[in-house]
């Protein structure tokens, strides 16, 4: 059977707190609704004829079926069918966790997600094996990695395809599970944030002063929000074994009083922060890490979601090979090496 591919298109991510406080973008629907299109025409490029995707109520269901009746008029076929995944819609997270789960189940052969780092999350806690293809369009985008959707798109369908190997078509990604009195519940992709204020409120990470520790699956300095802090301590890339955890506080005004190191990082989109650092190690991968901070609440992938008190036991674990995305790159590689998308084979190197 030819290969389906589902698509979860969040409707209101990049709408928290971050966006009124700092500078981040926000994204209307008839730009998501383009981007599925874009996303169609490269799966369809590629030879993939069916997508399962997931309703919404936000509009960019209607505008994507908007742009297949424009095709069609035109008497043009470049786009896959749709098919909306049977579901009940409620306009929260649980229909990003239901349709993961929903496509995981329908047997899908990979997931392409729009969305920030938290719709992101919301997928992989129940896509199960189904590989991942993330699309930027949330207010923090640490973990999808950032180019132009057509691209993805085109390594999506290649991938499942089989027109690229399985080894190079796919990635192995790490995961961080946080359990509470030793039941894992909840997993973070990026970054787990230990802060002081137990009230989760707006959810979204912004006031530094209350940042105590920080876990992180990679550091990586070009990105921003809580895993900017780490990327510029101690780069950790996505494709090595373990992690990095910070202690943070509070630096005195204009000094690095006890030895406290004073850095400037973009936590938001546009919103720069000084963040007192105390210290810093490598997180192994399978070593449970109980954190300091004795009361307060968790952020994951920067959004605090889970409140503790003292009488609560919290640990946090790195997990290498927790899932698996599109290696978009290495897709897109093979497809040039072997000109996958001229009909003509490569060239054979003569030996000297």
């Amino acid at each position: 059977m030819a290969p389906v591919i589902g698509i979860i298109a969040n409707p209101v991510s990049a709408r928290d707190i971050r966006r009124v406080v700092a500078n981040a973008a926000n994204l209307q629907i008839t730009d998501r609704a383009n981007i599925v299109l874009r996303v169609l025409a490269a799966l369809r490029a590629c030879g993939v004829t069916d997508v399962l995707m997931m309703p919404e109520h936000g509009g960019i269901g209607r505008h994507v079926a908007r742009g297949l009746s424009r095709a069609a008029a035109h008497g043009e076929a470049p786009y896959p069918a749709i098919h909306p995944l049977p579901m009940p819609v409620t306009g929260t997270v649980a229909d990003t966790h239901r349709a993961a789960d929903g496509m995981r189940r329908a047997g899908v052969a990979a997931i392409v997600v729009l969305g920030g780092d938290g719709t992101h999350r919301a997928v992989v806690a129940h896509c199960g094996a189904v590989p991942v293809a993330g699309i930027s369009t949330g207010t923090n985008n640490a973990f999808p990695e950032h180019r132009e959707p057509t691209i993805t798109g085109l390594a999506t369908g290649l991938a499942v395809t089989g027109q690229v190997p399985a080894d190079i078509a796919f990635a192995a990604n790490k995961r961080i599970d946080v359990s509470l009195n030793g039941r894992v519940e909840e997993i973070a992709l990026v970054d787990v944030a230990l802060v002081t204020e137990r009230y989760v409120g707006a959810r979204a990470l912004w006031k530094p002063d209350s940042f105590r520790e920080l876990f992180v699956t990679f550091a990586d300095p070009e990105v921003i929000g809580m895993s900017a802090i780490a990327g510029l301590l101690e780069p950790v890339t996505r494709e090595e074994s373990g992690g990095l955890m910070v202690r943070l506080g509070t630096p005195a005004p204009g000094t690095a009083a006890s030895g406290m190191t004073v850095l400037r990082a973009p936590i938001a989109p546009g919103l720069m922060a000084s963040v007192g650092v105390a210290d810093w190690r490598r997180m192994p991968a399978g070593v449970p890490f109980v954190p300091e901070v004795k009361a307060g609440s968790i952020a994951l992938d920067g959004e605090r979601e889970i409140a503790f008190s003292a009488q609560d036991r919290v640990s946090l674990t790195l997990r290498d090979d927790a899932f698996r995305t599109v290696n978009v790159g290495g897709c897109m590689q093979h497809a040039a090496q072997y000109r996958l998308l001229t009909g003509a084979p490569a060239p054979v190197t003569a030996e000297l």
